[in-house]
């Protein structure tokens, strides 16, 4: 095979994998934006983070989260690029927009989902795990949903923490500010969500699928047939 052709090929591959990327990232943006549109704005149950920041911008100022994401998210990816480098900002830079873009799309339409406000708890969990497997997806591909992921990354590269840990710092201190505007009680349950949250994403980031036994004994039979090979080998030679 010629080395132009060999090269087309691994263009091909990497197309590939570059558009499976990028629908992950759009699936990701979706879940998320829908639990945080849905549950948390509906329910006052706040994220911790630019999330929560933001929910606090447009609880004080009126602010669209539509337009108020991607400025937030701007000076943590400063902070960002230093640390996690070109490539995370331009993966970033798609998952951001696409997150932008499904806040506007949902607020077209009405709340998809039930009133939780009367049942906290249920909204707090539903809300994690919406954000959760949703930004999870995202910080797998090697992007970010947003300003806080891109935080959290940075202090988990700098410090060395688990990022389930270094998430749990921004949001416990964002949910401190959000004392301004949300009741005591309910900071409670917000607690829960981004701990929730945070646990996800952390276990979806980390996960490795583990490999049917039938793959492993094919692999094991391949390795110890090569192994014989090689024996016989050199025996012949000897």
């Amino acid at each position: 095979m010629s080395g132009k052709r060999i090269s087309v090929l691994r263009e091909k591959t990497m197309e590939g994998l570059t558009l499976k990327r990028i629908g992950l990232i759009i699936l990701g943006a979706a879940v998320c934006s829908f639990g945080i549109h849905n549950i948390h704005q509906r329910t006052g149950i706040t994220e911790g983070g630019v999330i929560g920041l933001m929910l606090l911008a447009e609880h004080w100022l009126g602010f669209s989260p539509a337009f108020l994401t991607p400025v937030l998210d701007a000076a943590c990816y400063l902070l960002a690029f230093k640390y996690l480098g070109g490539r995370f900002i331009k993966i970033s830079v798609i998952s951001t927009l696409s997150v932008s873009l499904f806040y506007k799309v949902w607020e077209c339409f009405p709340p998809m989902l039930p009133n939780l406000s009367a049942y906290p708890l249920a909204a707090a969990v539903l809300g994690g795990m919406f954000v959760g497997i949703g930004v999870g997806i995202i910080v797998r591909q090697g992007g970010s949903s947003g300003g806080d992921d891109a935080l959290a990354l940075t202090i988990s590269r700098v410090t060395h923490l688990r990022l389930s840990r270094s998430y749990l710092f921004t949001d416990l201190v964002v949910l401190g500010l959000s004392l301004t505007y949300i009741p005591a009680g309910k900071i409670v349950f917000s607690v829960i969500t981004v701990t929730i949250s945070s646990f996800l994403i952390d276990c979806i980031q980390n996960w490795k699928p583990h490999k049917p036994k039938i793959k492993i004994l094919r692999e094991i039979r391949e390795e110890h047939g090569k192994r014989k090979n090689r024996r016989e080998g050199m025996k012949s030679r000897s």
